[in-house]
């Protein structure tokens, strides 16, 4: 089994969700008392989040290229960045190793185009919803329609990333805003949704909307377990 890095912590409360699923499902494909191998690097959020919302990219990135550096130096020989929004950065992330970055947006994309599905509703941040970081890349790569909630909706989707589900916060109030939303994009023609922010499975899943949804941290996981035991 290859020995994988997890570049986390953007929230910690999604980064606890990838360890156990990394753990589940390492498991489940060997058995007995198996688990994952991985190494943690977990880092303090508050300090992404303000150069997130101060814009300074150049910043985050050079963060968490550090983080990636100390990974392969212990002995990693794979990155997973634990975050979709800090995809952004991906390509920095990467050119400052010498070893794989699975990137999540690929991960995604190949899991809606096999379900067969080409028009695609976007749960995510603001910048993720936004930027052409992501979507650009499952509409160029993936030949994907990527449709994301009207303004004020978006405002919504990442105030409550932000203000609860980042802070482990689950409330009911929350989760029908999201069903509300995730139906006005299926009513927009949208065949599947995306949960494009690794907190968002927290709140909402496969039975809050009628159309497939596709989980970035299970589809992402399953990606880096494939990885891991190849």
């Amino acid at each position: 089994m290859k020995l994988l890095g997890l570049l986390g912590g953007m929230s910690w409360t999604s980064t606890a969700e990838y360890y156990r699923l990394l753990n589940e499902d390492v498991t489940r494909e060997l058995g007995g008392l198996h688990s994952a191998r991985l190494l943690l690097h977990s880092v303090d959020f508050a300090e992404v989040a303000a150069l997130q919302k101060s814009g300074d990219w150049d910043a985050a990135a050079a963060l968490l290229a550090d983080a990636a550096r100390g990974l392969e130096r212990a002995g990693a020989q794979g990155l997973l960045l634990a975050t979709n929004t800090m995809h952004k950065v991906a390509d920095r992330v990467q050119d400052a190793v010498d070893i794989p970055l699975l990137h999540i947006a690929d991960a995604t994309g190949e899991a809606v185009r096999l379900a067969g599905v080409t028009r695609v509703g976007l749960l995510a941040t603001a910048f993720t919803m936004e930027q052409a970081f992501y979507r650009g890349r499952l509409a160029e790569q993936y030949g994907l329609d990527v449709i994301v909630p009207e303004a004020a909706q978006r405002a919504d989707v990442h105030r409550i990333i932000y203000d609860e589900l980042c802070r482990g916060e689950i409330r009911e109030d929350s989760r029908q805003t999201y069903r509300r939303i995730m139906t006005g994009l299926v009513d927009q023609g949208a065949q599947g949704i995306i949960l494009g922010c690794t907190e968002i499975t927290l709140l909402v899943g496969a039975g809050d909307v009628s159309v497939p949804v596709f989980d970035t941290t299970r589809i992402h996981v399953q990606a880096a377990v494939r990885w891991m035991l190849d």
